[in-house]
């Protein structure tokens, strides 16, 4: 008589035994997915905070240079301001001198017979008015002016009888141009103010 074996128990164990390794695989597989995110946001995370914190630094440093470029921006308007007044100063100086020989040079110019009522300057152009015994006064006034090394080109604007007093005579008024002997022509006006009468 041959043997029997039931292999049912068996296989329900088998097969229970399959099932609960294949759920404990797939919550392993769940618990590891889990971990994957949980470690793969924290990476991202640190990484953005590293990031931010860069821009922080990026950030300060910016307005560092900022600061800095403002500040050099200030010296160097600072820097330009003082080179303005050195040339002012240096100008003024120039001209101090150049006022005593246009003062000279005018005195040395004006012949007998002529004499002047008023000085007006406009940059590096002088309005002479004055009074003259002749017209032949005013020439002889105008050819000294001409040969003079610091007032030169002189322009009669107008001449004309005023009376019978000898010693004015004839009105005139002439423009002459102001110059430095030696140095080049500026547009700057040189220290020339209204004056009055002189002789």
């Amino acid at each position: 008589m041959a043997a029997r074996i039931n292999l049912l128990p068996w296989r329900v164990k088998r097969r229970k035994q399959r099932e609960r390794e294949f759920y404990i695989m797939l919550g392993a597989a769940a618990v590891l997915g889990v971990l994957l995110v949980i470690a793969g946001i924290t990476f991202y995370n640190n990484r953005i905070d590293d990031q931010l914190a860069r821009n922080g630094y990026l950030r300060d440093e910016i307005a560092k240079l900022e600061e800095q470029i403002r500040e050099i921006e200030r010296l160097e308007e600072r820097r330009r301001q003082l080179i303005a007044r050195k040339d002012v100063i240096e100008r003024l100086q120039a001209n101090r001198t150049q006022m005593v020989h246009l003062w000279e040079q005018m005195v040395k110019t004006i012949p007998e017979g002529v004499r002047l009522s008023a000085v007006r300057q406009s940059g590096p152009q002088l309005t002479l008015e004055g009074f003259a015994q002749s017209q032949a006064r005013v020439s002889q006034y105008m050819r000294r002016l001409d040969s003079s090394e610091w007032l030169t080109n002189p322009d009669l604007r107008v001449v004309e009888a005023k009376g019978d007093d000898a010693s004015s005579r004839f009105a005139f008024t002439l423009r002459v141009t102001m110059t430095q002997p030696g140095a080049p022509e500026t547009e700057d006006d040189p220290p020339f103010a209204d004056a009055g009468g002189t002789r």
